[in-house]
């Protein structure tokens, strides 16, 4: 069987796994690239290759090679000039090039959103250099958060409290960078009241929106999420209305996770993903279709039809603590056991290998009849039943 389309997927984790699967779902022949074997989107992929997406001849080479009808980036350390190119050549970039290189760039995004559309953010600025970092906390002002412009997962993020903290910022952020740029945004901290991550979606037919996700993190990072986040009238209607504002300048199409800051009625734009968001894996429970399905069918121009939630639901995450090679993951059917009203699962991401806070797996609650709390504690209470056993270790 001929398939729907060719699909290049660029970066090949637990995200892209679960890309993998919707797109095949729909008739499509995926091949998975990422810097090591083994990948979780490999191993259910028609076809991959391993490559630093920072090299651009090799990046340039294996899109000759494959010749997709699309191609989508799944992480931001790709060298994305090389993606421009090959959208003037007339290859699709999912969502477009220009979304690729503005978002792999907090700065660009930052500019972008800010200069250009004029959506709220935060105060900020730029520091290249250890100086200009600490001339910008004094201007920004203490407490400020720090983040390289390229990261992902929350990667060399830091929160500043204190003046005597600020070279320490610099150089975990430094570490945390991804890519060649070495630069960071320091900007205002700010006392919200809770964060939401709205995936957006672009399709041929408009712009849709998913029911708001709330998330937690720690060092940067996601370790919970969960459908609905009560929002008033207000909040969501001016998340929206920048959230559009913001695909539509970018362009394409496909799915977008959009993160903001609430307080109270304003809402603060943060950053942007063109791609599944890693909060959004609450969707694998929560909704008709998941954030995959949809991001799959806008890419492939197929319609979406309404999309609802199937109840109060929640995901939580299960971390590695340590590097290792050898392991394995125990209480899978104690996570899965059921329990009165709510209904729980497990993705187990099949990662070769493990590193502290590495995201290895995540359980999903649905509570039909109950609450985002209710929803929350059976997540918690599923992935504390899962357990990394490593190597020598009796469990």
């Amino acid at each position: 069987m001929r398939p729907v389309a060719r699909i290049l997927l660029l970066g090949s984790g637990e995200l892209g796994r679960e890309f993998t699967i919707a797109a095949k779902r729909l008739g499509a022949y995926v091949i998975a690239c990422d810097s090591y074997e083994k990948a979780p989107a490999m191993q259910v992929a028609d076809d991959y290759e391993v490559l630093s997406m920072l090299d651009d001849e090799a990046l340039a080479a294996v899109i000759e090679k494959h010749r997709p009808d699309h191609i989508v980036p799944e992480v931001e350390a790709i060298r994305t000039e090389v993606l421009l190119d090959f959208e003037d050549k007339g290859y699709s970039v999912v969502p477009s090039a220009r979304a690729t290189m503005l978002t792999m760039n907090r700065d660009r995004i930052r500019d972008v959103a800010a200069n250009e559309l004029g959506l709220v953010t935060s105060r900020f600025l730029y520091a290249e250099t250890l100086e200009e970092m600490r001339a910008a906390v004094k201007t920004v002002g203490i407490p400020c958060v720090v983040k390289p412009v390229m990261s992902s997962s929350g990667k060399g993020q830091s929160i500043v409290t204190a003046e005597e903290a600020v070279d320490a910022a610099w150089d975990y952020a430094v570490e945390g960078m991804r890519g060649d740029r070495q630069r960071v945004i320091v900007e205002a901290f700010i006392a919200f009241d809770y964060e939401i991550t709205l995936l957006t979606i672009r399709t041929r037919q408009g712009v849709l929106f998913c029911e708001p996700i709330g998330h937690r993190q720690e060092l940067g990072d996601y370790r919970e999420s969960w459908q609905p986040t009560p929002m008033s009238k207000t909040a969501l209607a001016a998340a929206q209305d920048m959230a559009r504002k913001v695909v539509d300048d970018l362009g394409g199409y496909g799915l977008f996770g959009v993160e903001f800051f609430v307080a109270g009625e304003q809402v603060i734009f943060s950053e942007l993903s063109p791609r599944p968001h890693d909060t959004g894996m609450v969707t694998l429970i929560s909704q008709n279709l998941t954030e995959f399905d949809l991001h799959a069918r806008a890419i492939l121009g197929l319609p979406i039809p309404h999309i609802h939630l199937n109840g109060a639901s929640a995901s939580a995450v299960l971390l590695a603590d340590r590097h290792a090679e050898d392991f394995r993951i125990e209480g899978l059917a104690e996570a899965l056991a059921p329990a009165p009203g709510v209904e729980t699962d497990v993705r187990l991401f099949s990662k070769p290998v493990t590193r502290p806070n590495r995201r290895m797996g995540v359980a999903l609650a649905l509570a039909r009849e109950g609450t985002a709390d209710d929803a929350r504690a059976a997540a918690r209470a599923a992935v504390a039943k899962l357990s990394i056993v490593y190597a020598g270790e009796v469990q």
